[in-house]
């Protein structure tokens, strides 16, 4: 009787090496090795000293702009204070961290100069920050306290270190459009220098030398109180989602800052889609000071390439969305996009008819 042997697999699934997905282990250790970083942030002394000086300093140039002060020192502070915001919101914010727009390179030139003159540091570490401040909104990885409340993101987070978690993921950031411009890596290496020179020296200088002005009108009403108005107005963009925001958690009656701004509800659009040059940091959709600011530079040639959001693109956005179950800010941002690419050169000079 004759037998037939089966053939044995054994030797070959021995010999079959099992499968690996190699960037799903990459990222899987990339994880872990953030997870066991701390998330603890201490105090930083030095910020936390230049803080209570700078308030303290800033407020005796309240009672000295009313009692020892020409009132073209107070012109001239009102003039470089609105310089150095529009650096940070014209310039830092909307040019450089979400390029909703693109600049040729005086205009460049000329806000990396209004930036220094907001004395919060490079444009290259500004936008370093604020770029990981939208990776990680509403998280506890944020480095301006998104998921706390206004006090924390207005002020606590500008007084502490970040954790090492916090460097790790800042590491992380794609900075690398920034490192092609050369304008803000000279500020950047010059920093100090140019913030010496434009910040502090010649505001200074100005009032004791072109219209002999006190010594104390030019050191606390120009330099002091300059200071604190520009960095506390510059600091709401990370933390004015507290204050107009739609998260029930952040009633605007608990801030008194309710009284001194009218209430909108645009910043949560802008961490929704940040690429839109109307959003109105401190007001109202494309009626700020700052989108008004940028269609005048559009408009004198300075800059070109306005991206926006028009109300057709979100409708085709959102029905997409609904359609195909993709995330909705994938299917806006295509949407937008794509209305982009149909809208006129000078689609900002007729707003009224396209948004």
């Amino acid at each position: 009787m004759t037998t037939t042997s089966q053939p044995s697999t054994t030797t070959v699934t021995a010999t079959v090496p099992p499968a690996r997905n190699e960037p799903t282990q990459i990222k899987s250790d990339v994880d872990e090795k953030v997870a066991n970083l701390s998330a603890k942030r201490d105090a930083s002394w030095p910020s936390v000293l230049f803080y209570i000086h700078l308030n303290i300093l800033g407020l005796y140039g309240i009672m000295v702009l009313f009692t020892n002060a020409y009132f073209t020192t107070v012109i001239f502070t009102v003039f470089l204070s609105f310089i150095g915001i529009i650096g940070v919101t014209c310039g830092a914010h909307r040019l450089w961290a979400h390029q909703t727009y693109e600049a040729n390179t005086f205009l460049r030139l000329f806000l990396m100069l209004c930036q220094t003159m907001a004395g919060q540091g490079s444009i290259y570490d500004w936008v370093q920050y604020h770029r990981l401040h939208h990776r990680t909104f509403k998280t506890s990885d944020d480095p301006y306290y998104s998921e706390k409340d206004f006090l924390h993101a207005q002020v606590f987070a500008h007084i502490r270190n970040l954790s090492p978690k916090q460097e790790y993921l800042l590491k992380q950031v794609d900075m690398k459009d920034l490192e092609a411009d050369k304008i803000v890596m000279f500020q950047k290496k010059f920093y100090w220098i140019l913030y010496l020179i434009f910040f502090v020296l010649l505001p200074i200088n100005a009032p004791l030398e072109y219209w002999d002005d006190s010594i104390q009108a030019a050191l606390f009403v120009t330099f002091s109180l300059r200071y604190l108005i520009v960095l506390n107005i510059s600091w709401l963009i990370t933390s004015a989602h507290f204050i107009w925001g739609l998260d029930k958690k952040h009633k605007p009656s608990d801030s008194n800052m309710i009284f001194l701004v009218t209430k909108s509800y645009w910043p949560q659009y802008h961490y929704l889609l940040p690429f839109d040059y109307q959003t109105g940091e401190f007001g109202n959709y494309g009626s700020g000071c700052t989108t008004a600011l940028i269609r005048v530079f559009a408009a004198l040639g300075l800059a070109e390439n306005l991206k926006t959001m028009t109300s057709d693109a979100c409708k085709v956005g959102l029905s997409r969305s609904v359609d195909t179950g993709c995330p909705l800010v994938d299917c806006l941002t295509d949407a937008g996009k794509e209305s982009m690419e149909r809208l006129p050169r000078n689609h900002y000079l007729n707003k009224d008819k396209y948004f």
